[in-house]
């Protein structure tokens, strides 16, 4: 038998362990755990060790060990010591032949099961003792179910904040499980895009949960120009797979519309943001929306519907194959090309009606130095905007810029 045993325990205490876990901390030498933890067992004849200053708690075990026979140390953490807990520094101090562990269920199974959701496929996230920042790519690829170990500073209200501030195309439901396995359990319902002022008292020990919602369009005044980019539906496996609402704004003011513009192409559409937001403010314009995948086709229909848009018309296909039946453009915005990045500019730019303008969305060095190449050796004068913005989002009590991928808009004036 080890000299240590590393027990996970929940908040019922003695009477939630085996009998043979129950055994042990009966037999120990040495009782070890923060007070919390040893507040769960009945107060006996066996020393304890309230673990504080881990230096201290450290050279204290290694002392017992040395100077007592037939030593039994016995430390109590909580859950499963080797998921987010104590186990992993004990390995780094004590060799694994001295540790034996007893897990018990941690947080997240006891979460899961009261939420009556699988959990194979959940990310787990744990936010104790450090920021959220590791958080935003999660939420930011729309990840399904996610599970976040929180503290006194990083709790719901973060969380909510965090979601709000990075203005997502996807939704979450959210759970806030308190006091698992106590008496005193709750798990509160909790919507991450209402106010936090709203929130009931929370219990500290507790594990918020994440489900990522069916998307719809949010119920809210449209502004003219600039919608945000959770009014649109998008990629449900990488939401932020967008124009972004910052740089489509720059994009719409580069392609200078106007009421005398008739047709207008957008090549490699996605999920139609810019298209919608083209024919929102040239509503006398057709605008026709090229993508080669089916769900963006279906995600630009659905944008088309939800906006109202009878001028907007998705057609699937690649570029510039799909052009060749549709009436020459005043108006051309490349946002996405691949390796048929030239050809489109090519018979865009040789089908662009006069006083016509043609906006690119570059988005790696390799393109931006094949389209400047290109206006070289066509002896079109390009005026070559960079874009390189950043959000602000919440780092523990301020905020900090998070930045946004960058952008080369490179726009082709005819004539």
């Amino acid at each position: 038998m080890t000299p240590i045993h590393v027990v996970g325990i929940g908040l019922e205490g003695l009477q939630g362990l085996p009998a043979t876990v129950q055994q042990i901390i009966h037999s120990a030498t040495l009782l070890v755990g923060s007070d919390r933890h040893l507040q769960l067992i009945p107060q006996g004849d066996t020393p304890r060790l309230a673990l504080g200053n881990f230096n201290a708690s450290l050279k204290a075990i290694q002392t017992h060990l040395a100077t007592t026979p037939n030593p039994q140390v016995v430390i109590l953490t909580s859950g499963d010591p080797l998921f987010y807990g104590l186990g992993r520094w004990l390995l780094e101090v004590f060799s694994p032949d001295q540790l034996t562990f007893h897990p018990h269920l941690s947080a997240v199974q006891l979460a899961f099961s009261r939420l009556k959701l699988p959990w194979q496929d959940a990310v787990i996230y744990s936010a104790h003792g450090r920021d959220l920042a590791g958080l935003v790519p999660l939420l930011q690829r729309g990840v399904e179910k996610i599970a976040i170990y929180t503290d006194g500073e990083a709790n719901i209200a973060a969380i909510s904040r965090l979601y709000q501030s990075l203005r997502l195309p996807v939704r979450y439901q959210a759970w806030v499980c308190q006091a698992l396995g106590s008496t005193s359990e709750a798990i509160l319902p909790w919507d991450l895009a209402q106010p936090t002022a709203a929130l009931p008292p929370v219990h500290p020990l507790n594990l918020v949960v994440l489900l990522r919602q069916p998307q719809q369009i949010p119920p809210r005044e449209w502004p003219a120009i600039g919608l945000a980019d959770d009014q649109f539906f998008t990629f449900g496996d990488r939401p932020s797979l967008m124009t972004k609402r910052e740089v489509r704004v720059l994009a719409l003011a580069e392609l200078a519309l106007t009421s005398t513009v008739e047709i207008v192409w957008d090549i490699g559409a996605g999920t139609g943001s810019v298209a919608v937001e083209i024919a929102r403010l040239a509503p006398q314009a057709t605008v026709y929306a090229i993508e080669k995948t089916a769900i963006g086709v279906q995600l630009i229909e659905r944008n088309r519907e939800a906006f109202g848009l009878t001028n907007l018309i998705p057609l699937q296909g690649t570029a510039p194959q799909r052009l060749r039946d549709l009436p020459p453009p005043d108006r051309v915005f490349i946002g996405g090309s691949g390796a048929q990045l030239l050809a489109n500019l090519d018979y865009c730019w040789s089908h662009l009606n006069a006083s016509g303008r043609l906006v690119l969305a570059i988005a790696t060095l390799e393109h931006q130095g094949q389209v400047l190449h290109w206006c070289q050796t066509h002896q079109v004068n390009p005026q070559v905007l960079q874009v390189q913005l950043s959000r602000s989002v919440p780092l523990g009590q301020g905020h900090r810029l998070q930045p946004l991928n960058p952008v080369t808009l490179i726009t082709l004036p005819q004539g």
